[in-house]
């Protein structure tokens, strides 16, 4: 998720990186919403300012035993016209934050533009692809053959999209996850985390799975509390990224400690078409 703050401040730099990737901002309509908002702010402040006053004088006016009745009535005015005030700058910067929510990640200055996988640039390759001698088969047609993926199952119990792993491909995704982790931890100095699989929605603004994949999220409803009001609810993480990343979120870490290294083995709960 990009800043918000950055945005505004900055709308021809952002405009012309995400330009790099193909995506469009709207300068036009940010620089309007900005001027909006430092003009609500300014009027906020002077409002504010006056209404301190007008409350020092009520003081002084008492004090002096002054009818103080118009200076009440003003106060009172510039109280409804604050409100409208605020109002008014809180959903210009709400707009703000819906464009900065929708935006994708700022490539580096380093990236080559390009748009389509042939304008990619080859920086480095390990290794010979193997050549086969025989037809390779899909991972699918191997798991059905060995009577380790069962579809049908899958839709049984669940329904479409949804599969049952069994035996021998049923190990090896334990044992893959496991040599995952292993070598994570033990060779690359990752901390292994064991994470809720339930996250709230500032979790996935975080992430900026919301609002762009909300589509494809599951999502709970939120418990009813014995007041009869119902409580906030959750989703199911789509990837191990989203409670990881949010670990971190709103915490400030001395460069020295940096970089962490996080990594979890979780189910991904997404519904994607």
């Amino acid at each position: 998720m990009l800043d918000s703050k950055y945005l505004r401040q900055d709308v021809e730099q952002t405009a012309a990186r995400l330009a790099a990737r193909g995506y469009e901002l709207d300068v036009a309509k940010v620089t309007e919403l900005e001027e909006q908002r430092k003009t609500l702010q300014v009027k906020t402040q002077e409002l504010q300012s006056q209404r301190n006053a007008s409350a020092k004088a009520i003081g002084q006016a008492k004090a002096k035993g002054e009818d103080a009745q118009p200076l009440l009535d003003a106060v009172a005015n510039l109280g409804s016209e604050l409100d409208a005030t605020k109002k008014a700058q809180d959903e210009v910067l709400n707009a703000i934050n819906d464009i900065a929510l929708a935006i994708p990640n700022l490539p580096d200055e380093s990236v080559p533009e390009g748009a389509d996988e042939d304008d990619n640039v080859e920086i480095l390759t390990w290794g010979t692809p193997k050549k086969y001698d025989f037809e390779v088969k899909d991972h699918v047609d191997v798991g059905q053959d060995l009577n380790g993926l069962d579809f049908e199952m899958g839709v049984k119990i669940s329904g479409a999209r949804f599969t049952v792993m069994r035996g021998q491909v049923a190990r090896m995704h334990r044992a893959l996850t496991q040599y995952m982790l292993d070598t994570h931890t033990d060779t690359n100095g990752y901390t292994e985390m064991y994470v809720p699989y339930l996250v709230n929605s500032a979790s996935l603004y975080g992430t900026s799975q919301l609002p762009k994949f909300a589509g494809d999220l599951f999502h709970t409803l939120g418990l009813v509390n014995d007041d009869g009001e119902q409580q906030a609810g959750f989703s199911l993480i789509p990837t191990a990224e989203v409670p990881l990343t949010n670990s971190a979120r709103d915490e400030i870490y001395e460069e020295s400690d940096l970089p962490i290294r996080l990594t979890a083995h979780t189910p991904c709960f997404r519904s994607e078409a």
